[in-house]
């Protein structure tokens, strides 16, 4: 019976922590742009047209070294709307851009949020530790109602 439990606890900490890394994995393809801006071009989108995917418009660069782009692309969020202006970081070697500051930031690092929103429930039903689930889910609820708020906001 014991060995159950361990194999148990074993695999529903191994869940646990792999929606965690896969979160994590998730958001830093984003988050890497915005958190280490230093060496890339750095300036302002404004926004023109949207899509139901992604929204494009023209790049004002900031930086030196940054060029003006007549057409770059933000995937959509909750936040744009036509004639808005949006600070951003371009990806290197594309026409993508990241938005940049907190609300970029928080925006980054949702799949985290989302993350840590399903590792609360296999922690507290798989591995019967209520509150750490609790921390688990308070965190990653904080960091979505962040992010909505600073993008809707």
């Amino acid at each position: 019976m014991n060995a159950l439990l361990l194999l148990r606890r074993t695999a529903m900490g191994g869940l646990a922590v792999l929606l965690l890394v896969a979160g994590v994995w998730a958001s830093w393809g984003t988050a890497r742009h915005v958190m280490l801006s230093d060496e890339r071009e750095q300036g302002t989108m404004r926004v023109s047209r949207c899509s139901s995917d992604d929204c494009s418009g023209p790049y004002v660069p900031s930086s030196a070294g940054s060029k003006a782009r007549e057409r770059v692309v933000i995937d959509r969020s909750i936040g744009e709307k036509k004639g808005v202006r949006i600070p951003v970081v371009v990806k290197p070697g594309t026409s993508e851009v990241v938005r940049t500051g907190g609300p970029g930031f928080l925006h980054a690092w949702l799949p985290l949020g989302g993350a840590l929103l399903l590792s609360a429930v296999v922690v507290a039903g798989g591995l019967r530790m209520p509150r750490t689930a609790w921390a688990l889910a308070l965190a990653g609820g904080a960091l979505l109602t962040a992010s909505f708020a600073t993008l809707a906001f």
